[in-house]
């Protein structure tokens, strides 16, 4: 597997959530057919959340997230310089 999978990521934006997704399917060895598959999803569904669409269902996140073996985890926001959170929106 992708040694950077093995570190954590944060995501503050959907953009990021999809980085991560593509990048654990890649790492896993799936085409984006096989993960929808697997994950109970369409392919459309899967190519839209990896480049990041806002407008994701949370469920199909966790769908998908299962399917890769990987999990959700909140923690406090790290302190970054204050003009990175404008790039939220």
């Amino acid at each position: 597997m992708d040694h950077d999978l093995h570190m954590d990521h944060i995501i503050r934006s959907p953009k990021d959530i999809g980085h991560v997704l593509r990048q654990a399917r890649k790492a896993g060895g799936l085409s984006q057919a096989d993960l929808a598959a697997k994950a109970g999803l369409w392919q459309r569904t899967v190519s839209t959340l990896e480049t990041g669409a806002a407008d994701a269902r949370l469920e199909t996140l966790f769908d998908l997230l299962a399917a890769l073996d990987l999990e959700l985890q909140v923690v406090p926001r790290s302190r970054t310089d204050p003009d990175s959170f404008a790039d939220l929106f």
